[in-house]
This record gives C-alpha cells, sequence and structure tokens, in this order.
C-alpha cells in the first residue's frame, strides 16, 4: 500500500501539476480534499485545488515539480521536491521578471481510498525572492511581518520578545 500512495502522488505531479491538465484532478483528488496552512484547514475540494493549480501556472507556466525523496508513513506520503519556473506572471506583489526560480519544499499528503484528502507542505520561499532580485532583505522582513505575523498572534508575540 505504501509504494501504491507513492505512486499516486508521483503521477499526481507528474500528470496533473507539471501539465495543463487540470482535467483530470478527480483521479487523483478527493472530493473532501484539505490543505493545512499554518494550522488552520481550509477545504478546497477538487474545484478549489483547479482554481490553485490554474492561477500557480499563470505566474510559472513552464513549471516542473521534479521529486527529490519520497517517504511513507502509514497513509502519509512526504515528498522532498525542487520546483523549476519562469515568473511571467505576478507573484505576491512582484511583478514579473522573466526570470527562471529553483523553489524547494517538502509536501506531506495523506491518502485516503486511493485520493489525495489533505496536503501540508513548507516551502523555501526566501531564496527565490532573493533570487528574483526584487526587493531588499527589508522588504520581505517587513512583508513578512505584515502578511504573517499580523495574522499570527503566536508568532507576533514571539518577534515581539525578539525585539525586546
Amino acid at each position: 500500500m505504501k509504494n501504491e500512495n507513492k505512486e499516486i502522488v508521483k503521477r499526481y505531479i507528474e500528470n496533473i501539476l507539471n501539465t495543463e491538465n487540470a482535467e483530470d484532478l478527480s483521479k487523483f483528488i478527493s472530493p473532501h480534499y484539505t490543505e493545512v496552512f499554518n494550522n488552520k484547514r481550509y477545504r478546497l475540494g477538487i474545484n478549489g485545488i483547479r482554481k490553485k493549480i490554474m492561477e500557480i501556472r499563470k505566474i510559472y507556466p513552464d513549471l516542473k515539480l521534479s521529486i527529490d525523496l519520497q517517504i511513507t508513513k502509514d497513509d502519509w506520503v512526504v515528498t522532498s521536491y525542487i520546483m523549476n519556473g519562469t515568473q511571467l506572471g505576478s507573484w505576491i506583489g512582484i511583478r514579473p521578471t522573466g526570470k527562471t526560480v529553483e523553489i524547494r519544499g517538502v509536501n506531506m499528503d495523506r491518502i485516503v481510498d486511493s485520493k489525495i484528502t489533505e496536503h501540508r507542505s513548507s516551502t523555501d520561499l526566501l531564496d527565490p525572492l532573493i533570487e528574483m532580485n526584487q526587493h531588499s532583505i527589508h522588504w520581505i522582513k517587513d512583508y513578512l511581518q505584515n502578511k504573517f505575523v499580523a495574522e499570527n498572534e503566536d508568532v507576533k508575540t514571539m518577534c515581539e520578545t525578539e525585539a525586546a
């Protein structure tokens, strides 16, 4: 079963994320598909993830994810990946740069009844921001504080403690 789950995630990456073919999502994604970000659950379902994928592909039309490593535990598949893409659309307030960036991250996908039902991820976005050379480190710090810290009381408290 573990190898079957790894294969489901691998085929999802190859056949959906690395292509513009979002029509076959129901072969890989549960109608109850949920993403967890910052300890909050967001139920996207098939239509929500379709919209998200299409938005990402507008930014990076040549997006390509490569699997670095996959590990399974119970009904979870952990995938370390490398994403390459040319930024041709606006991304977090950054105008298109035409630069190819490399983004590394780790996805954790829960497989139930041969479908991805839950997704969690951690992505290194600092390096791509620096690569794009769009903003100074001060802009990045301000952006993260305004968008992330301000919305998360635990992190906000931590940052205030560090500043003291």
